[in-house]
């Protein structure tokens, strides 16, 4: 059987050919141009959409899933509905006691009117500089109203505990009860540093709520004094610990006064009962000696005063360099014969 040419058909069935070619062509055409026109957009979760139609909002979506649009028509503008973090710039604030203090925070905020944002922000660059620019304007202007105390500190509990500081040495050679110690009072704090952060997030949603954003938190990340205040800072701590030293120096200068005057007794009894028996020795030594020169001397009396003479003469002529006269009784030994 052989093959239908399409010249050879009738001139009615190739009219009708064409036009049904020609319909498909136009409706790949309009799917293709409908694809790639992405009619259709994707929400996850935590996301919100406005979409616009030549710039005024149409409609919002708030649930994930599957969302259709009018291509050429519609423009989609995504945002996220979770919290959103942002660093503060550190700045030199002026408290109110005119020192300077170098502040750090950091904050986290959420879109909360996602129409009141599109309308004066757009685009998340413009809302971090906006945000930014607000919370550290609050942070200075609350900062400069209040003390460097209730920035620095949170509550008063230093000053009602019974702080005692502990020393690594050994206590059976020093007793800390006899430390005399004083307890430092701070000055108290009015507000202190979470009340301070509530106030500068009140201060914040107040100017960021026309743009359709909430605050939820502003923790102060870093405070450090400045340069001048810092050295006056250690300058006290030094000082303290000198104290605390000199407080040390001073229990050893007393138990060292302490321990000489025990040692002087002791010597005193030591060489008191020495000299006592050194005494009571060098007394039976003369009696000895005495009673054996008496016995001796009652054996041959010139010998012993022969003796004696030679004793004296051994102690006495080592430095004499000039006799005068060996007339006297004193030289009869030495030249008697």
């Amino acid at each position: 059987m052989g093959k239908i040419k399409i010249n050879e058909m009738d001139p009615k069935a190739q009219e009708k050919i064409k036009k049904v070619v020609k319909t498909i062509l136009i409706l790949v055409a309009v799917f293709l141009v409908f694809i790639f026109a992405k009619p259709f957009y994707i929400l996850q979760e935590g996301e919100t959409s406005i979409v616009t139609q030549f710039g005024e909002i149409v409609k919002t979506e708030t649930s994930a899933g599957l969302h259709f649009k009018t291509p050429f028509i519609h423009t989609i503008h995504k945002y996220t509905s979770k919290l959103l973090r942002i660093d503060g710039d550190p700045q030199k604030i002026l408290t109110k006691e005119k020192q300077f203090i170098e502040v750090d925070t950091t904050s986290r905020w959420k879109i909360a009117d996602i129409k009141k944002f599109y309308q004066s922000l757009v685009t998340y660059e413009v809302a971090y500089s906006r945000v930014s620019d607000i919370i550290d304007s609050s942070v200075r202007d609350i900062i400069t109203i209040n003390s460097l105390d209730d920035v620095v500190r949170n509550s008063n509990v230093i000053n009602e505990t019974n702080h005692k500081e502990q020393f690594d040495i050994d206590s059976n050679e020093v007793n800390l009860d006899e430390l005399p110690t004083e307890k430092i009072l701070y000055p108290t704090i009015h507000k202190g540093r979470d009340v301070l952060a509530k106030e500068i997030l009140q201060r914040a949603n107040a100017e960021l709520n026309d743009f359709g954003i909430e605050v939820v938190d502003v923790i102060f990340k870093g405070i450090k004094y400045s340069d001048e205040l810092q050295t006056s800072v250690f300058n006290r701590m030094i000082k303290d610990r000198n104290q605390i030293a000199q407080m040390f120096r001073s229990m050893g200068e007393g138990k060292k006064a302490e321990w000489l005057g025990k040692l002087d007794n002791e010597k005193r009894s030591i060489l008191s009962k020495a000299y006592k028996e050194s005494e009571i020795l060098k007394g039976e030594a003369d009696a000895k000696a005495t009673a054996i020169y008496a016995q001796a001397y009652g054996k041959s009396p010139e010998f012993y005063s022969f003796w004696k003479s030679l004793e004296v003469y051994k102690k006495n002529l080592v430095n004499t360099e000039k006799i005068l006269s060996t007339d006297m009784e004193y030289f009869q030994y030495l030249y008697k014969h």
